[in-house]
């Protein structure tokens, strides 16, 4: 073999060699996949005090939100204008099905009710829990700050009229730093409007 022909040998090897280790990291990146987000629930409420009302059930919607709100991202509102997502954090579900599941179990933990449902299971209701989630965020304006804020309405379901209308809201300060810190807070405020809403319709039925 010529000393060109050599060459030309070593240089079409280094080139498969190159070829292969371009393969190699391709397949490398694509196995790793994007980034998986931390994923947080809420708490579900236990102890509330109130009247008893067994003889009363009620029916919970799932609550209405505005868009930016309502999905498995994790509100961050830096001014009152903006809206960021807390990054490589999300929800479990979206929020207004979280809010809507641990409304009831709120409901069921007190045991002073007759029964507690979600549309579709065959109650036979007496008041409706209609609900509107206004705030669900942390604002950073400021001190870091979680912010619940949900309306609720009273529906008599035999009539359809409003026996009552309040809106509940919680601020809490955020302790720390991090998905894990905001998400606490955020919490805390939910126990909280959630609890008051539930104490308030005990009294109001």
């Amino acid at each position: 073999m010529t000393v060109s022909g050599m060459e030309l040998l070593r240089s079409g090897t280094a080139a498969r060699a190159a070829l292969v280790a371009v393969l190699a990291a391709t397949l490398a990146a694509c196995g790793s996949g994007p980034a998986k987000n931390d994923t947080f629930s809420l708490s579900a409420v236990t102890a509330i005090e109130g009247p008893v009302a067994k003889s009363r059930q009620i029916l919970v919607p799932q609550p209405s939100a505005l868009k930016a709100l309502d999905s498995e991202q994790i509100v961050i509102r830096p001014s009152p204008s903006e809206i960021q997502y807390l990054a490589q954090a999300q929800w479990s579900d979206s929020l207004s099905k979280m809010v809507q599941a641990k409304l009831v179990q709120a409901f069921e933990n007190t045991g002073r009710i007759g029964g507690v449902g979600t549309p579709g299971q065959g109650l036979a209701i007496d008041y409706q829990i209609v609900t509107d989630i206004r705030s669900f965020e942390v604002q950073t304006s400021g001190a870091d700050t979680a912010v619940v804020e949900i309306s609720a309405k009273l529906l008599n379901d035999r009539n359809g009229t409003i026996r009552a209308q309040k809106v509940f809201r919680a601020s809490v300060p955020v302790r720390g730093t991090g998905s894990v810190a905001f998400v606490k807070g955020l919490d805390a405020a939910f126990a909280a409007v959630t609890a008051d809403i539930v104490g308030w319709t005990l009294k109001s039925i």
